[in-house]
């Protein structure tokens, strides 16, 4: 994975944010009684996870890397657009930090949990399971603004820039 690839990813994410910032507020907050609930809800657990598997484990930047229920509820779209600012910042970081180390292994305790044994990952392992499990729920959100009666667009890299 390099920047440049990643780029595809924010290109993609970039066209699913403006999709969902154009949804009626109800809709964006709707309950669909599967993945994380609303596309609210989801588009938060995406970002939480860059914040958990780079931003806490990988940089150590935090120990409370997971948007709490009560935090969520209060969530505006602003937030959530600075939420994905910093997970930008955070993969840029991995980056510039392991350029030359992407496939060593990190091995800690994971810093969101109370105790536990230590795991070890690599940043690239990591930066692709944050990558992989986006992708997994955005499609999940165009599933869930299909069945509120939207026309989701394209969000596939195919349809990106090089």
């Amino acid at each position: 994975m390099t920047q440049n690839e990643y780029e595809w990813v924010r290109q993609t994410r970039m066209i699913l944010l403006d999709f969902c910032s154009e949804l009626d507020p109800s809709d964006f907050t709707q309950e669909n009684n599967f993945g994380w609930q609303s596309v609210r809800d989801t588009l938060v657990h995406i970002a939480d996870c860059y914040h958990a598997w780079l931003g806490s484990f990988v940089l150590l930047k935090t120990k409370k890397p997971l948007t709490s229920k009560e935090k969520l509820l209060e969530l505006g779209w602003n937030e959530i657009k600075v939420h994905f600012e910093q997970v930008d910042s955070y993969v840029n970081e991995v980056f510039e930090v392991f350029a030359q180390q992407m496939d060593k292994p990190i091995k800690r305790q994971i810093p969101w949990r109370e105790g536990g044994e230590p795991i070890s990952m690599t940043p690239r392992k990591l930066l692709m399971h944050t990558i992989t499990h986006e992708f997994h729920h955005k499609g999940q959100i165009m599933v869930m603004a299909r069945q509120m009666g939207y026309e989701p667009p394209n969000t596939d890299v195919l349809g990106t820039v090089d």
